[in-house]
């Protein structure tokens, strides 16, 4: 009898510990989901954070710097911030009218430009267009990094909305006119205006700005390739356009 009974004990025990793989899988997905939730609420607190303190740093930043130091172990980035109104409005109206006509308008997300950017992904059989507004980009390089990937996009629309949702337009774009690179470890309206010019940034003349909003997304392409003719061309379209669009008071 008291083999049978720890025989009947033992099946018992085994039944006991041995989910059902959909128990596991929901297990797993709960604490997915958990996780998930975590870090969307630790991102929109980071932007709470910083509708009032100034970021000293950003993802791509940091990014950048440890990539450069594996060869320049000294290298420290050029990066100061600056102010709103210590910005030139011409290089406020020039970036705009470059990455995104339509910033004042929008809520963060143009679903016209993404869709037409999943097409040509869809042609190329990869990711090479994001169809990004300046609000995507600044959450991009605020947190995330500059791997092409869906899953990536995906996150980085909902920072987007996010930093819709928090901050207001003159905000988003002093925080993004101050993050942006423009150039090697060159970070920053001020910074790149010093770097390209000389001059601060308040001092930037309507080509200077118009010629620094050219040189994005690849700012480090075109600081090697000054003479570029693609790049004058830009600045020539620009100077034109800047002065249709609105930009935050």
């Amino acid at each position: 009898m008291n083999a049978m009974a720890r025989k009947k004990n033992s099946t018992g025990s085994k039944r006991k510990f041995s989910l059902n793989p959909l128990v596991w899988l929901w297990r797993i997905f709960f604490w997915g989901f958990f996780a998930l939730v975590l870090l969307q609420l630790w991102y929109l607190a980071q932007i709470a954070v910083w509708t009032h303190v100034n970021p000293s740093s950003t993802s791509f930043m940091q990014t950048r710097l440890a990539e450069i130091r594996k060869t320049e172990p000294g290298f420290q980035l050029k990066h100061e911030w600056v102010p709103y109104d210590k910005i030139s409005l011409n290089l406020k109206r020039a970036v705009i009218a470059a990455e995104d006509s339509g910033f004042m308008t929008h809520k963060g997300v143009e679903m016209e430009a993404i869709e037409l950017a999943l097409k040509r992904n869809a042609r190329r059989g990869k990711v090479t267009h994001g169809g990004s507004t300046i609000t995507q980009q600044l959450a991009k390089n605020l947190f995330l990094t500059s791997k092409r990937s869906y899953i990536r996009k995906g996150q980085e629309l909902v920072i987007a909305l996010m930093i819709e949702a928090v901050w207001d337009k003159r905000r988003i774009l002093e925080v993004y006119l101050n993050v942006v690179e423009w150039g090697n470890g060159v970070y920053g309206a001020q910074a790149g205006a010093q770097h390209h010019y000389g001059v601060s940034a308040a001092q930037l003349s309507s080509y200077q700005a118009a010629r620094m909003a050219g040189m994005l997304p690849a700012p480090r392409y075109f600081d090697k390739r000054r003479n570029s003719p693609f790049l004058a061309r830009k600045t020539g379209t620009l100077q034109k356009r800047m002065y249709q669009v609105t930009v935050p008071k």
